[in-house]
């Protein structure tokens, strides 16, 4: 089965600091339905509060195998889109120098890119893609069937051997 795409767009923001370790720190703020998906980008705003880019060409891809994160980002509160993004290259003069590389809605995926140490940021879903989202999740989730706990005979013996009463006294 082929997976469900959407094309969107990324809103990365720049602001400026005022601190003797860093110049400027980024974050992802938006995302936003892209018709076309066509890769490219535009300065929205430039100002004292930061600059503002819009970066298109990415896109959320539903993977059926990843129908749990989607559940759970899905059931969540304030459901989010999470980016993962980079900073280029040194040598690349171009702008904006925060890059994303991956876009998802899978709350397992975004885990696996933070356990990795990749730079994550969440932000809200966009009620079309949390639409979408709901009915992929409705077709595709099956909950796992809950297993009965076993007991663990290891400890149980170690306990018997040892001499204990029921009340934890030695014998």
């Amino acid at each position: 089965m082929l997976p469900l795409r959407f094309p969107v767009t990324v809103v990365m923001h720049r602001i400026p600091l005022t601190s003797r370790w860093a110049s400027e720190r980024w974050e992802a703020v938006a995302i936003e339905a892209d018709a076309d998906g066509a890769p490219g980008c535009a300065l929205l705003s430039d100002g004292a509060e930061g600059t503002r880019w819009r970066l298109s060409g990415h896109a959320i891809e539903l993977h059926p195998s990843e129908s749990e994160g989607y559940y759970l980002n899905a059931s969540a509160r304030e459901p989010k889109v999470f980016v993962l993004w980079r900073m280029a290259e040194p040598e690349d003069d171009a702008e904006p120098r925060a890059r994303p590389l991956s876009v998802t809605v899978s709350y397992a995926e975004a885990a696996r890119f933070l356990d990795a140490g990749e730079q994550v940021d969440a932000v809200p879903m966009p009620a079309a893609i949390l639409a979408a989202l709901g009915a992929f999740v409705a077709a595709h989730y099956k909950p796992e069937p809950r297993k009965k706990g076993q007991r663990n005979a290891v400890y149980e013996d170690t306990q018997a051997r040892a001499g204990a009463r029921r009340d934890g006294r030695r014998r």
